[in-house]
């Protein structure tokens, strides 16, 4: 039987690492594209690297030379610019190109739940889905108009051991160790989906070389929820702690951080549930099996394993502090 030829723009990352490993596991011919060897992840066994910048064409073109793959996944694809340059290049050279859209650019608020892929794209907090959203729409022309064949997955919050899922990282565990107060937005019971990379990997494998595929728009995550105080205390806990947990206003904290603003309003602030009925019909063997419960002692245990991973901000901690104090 042929191998699947695959080629992954990316493949150190959360996801395209956990996709990557299963898809060797499964088979396929794959061949990575990325700039160097993560310092974060262990290399992968059974795959062939290749050195290129994944945000410029023609270091990737230049990098694949004339090859042809079966299927093509683009894991560092942001801009609209991006995405007509692979089509550009990869049209006529692949049977399935997939692109990695976010379900943040869902409508939100969302007028009704739970989120299907018929719910409407429009997010006006946030550069990054609204970027994701117009890339998705130079792939439908080019699916209708050229025969592109083009998949789109929108993953939610996808995490591995290396990723606190929450603003402020390792500072806020350090937090909950040593008793102080944590943040967290809003009243905290905002509904959250988590999903890990290694279940994400099962659906979205299933979907590599399926011809069901093409031209068609999926969901992928776990059927897993959770409210926000359940998400760090489930981290206080695999951390030793009973965290005491500050209720702040999202609008507040947009201020006080507006690097973390967008993702705020115009993501985590939201309740979001998904249904995966769509991506089930098509890979049915799809069930997420890992609880955040199992998932927030992978993180702790990952972060505990190295000092240098256990990185504070003292000017974080300050902010915190006297964020505290003015809403006490």
């Amino acid at each position: 039987m042929t191998k699947v030829s695959a080629l992954f723009i990316g493949g150190n990352g959360i996801i395209s690492s956990s996709v990557s490993r299963l898809a060797v596991e499964r088979g396929f011919d794959l061949t990575l594209l990325n700039r160097g060897v993560s310092d974060t992840r262990p290399p992968i066994a059974g795959v062939r690297h290749i050195t290129g910048d994944a945000g410029d064409a023609k270091s990737i073109s230049q990098a694949i030379g004339r090859e042809d793959f079966d299927v093509v996944v683009n894991f560092r694809s942001f801009l609209p610019s991006q995405v007509a340059a692979d089509v550009d290049l990869f049209s006529g050279r692949t049977g399935q190109y997939v692109y990695i859209s976010s379900a943040s650019a869902y409508q939100k608020p969302v007028a009704r739940l739970p989120i299907t892929e018929s719910t409407p794209l429009k997010n006006p907090w946030w550069q990054y889905s609204r970027d994701k959203i117009a890339s998705e729409d130079v792939l439908i022309a080019a699916y209708r108009d050229a025969d592109f064949p083009a998949t789109i997955v929108r993953p939610s919050h996808t995490y591995d051991e290396s990723l606190i899922p929450f603003e402020g990282g390792w500072t806020v565990i350090d937090r909950m160790r040593r008793g102080l107060p944590v943040v967290v937005h809003g009243d905290g019971t905002s509904i959250w989906t988590l999903t890990h990379s290694r279940d994400f990997a099962k659906a979205f494998v299933g979907l590599l070389g399926n011809p069901a595929a093409i031209g068609d728009t999926f969901g992928i995550t776990s059927d897993f929820y959770y409210t926000w105080d359940a998400i760090y205390r489930m981290l206080g806990s695999a951390a030793g702690a009973d965290p005491q947990l500050v209720h702040i206003a999202s609008e507040t904290l947009a201020v006080a951080f507006p690097e973390w603003g967008p993702g705020l309003l115009g993501d985590k602030s939201h309740s979001v549930i998904f249904d995966n009925s769509k991506v089930k019909a098509l890979v049915p063997d799809y069930v997420a099996t890992t609880t955040f419960a199992e998932g927030a002692r992978e993180i702790i245990d990952w972060y505990d394993a190295a000092e240098s991973r256990r990185e504070i901000d003292e000017s974080l901690n300050a902010s915190f502090d006297a964020l505290i104090a003015a809403h006490s």
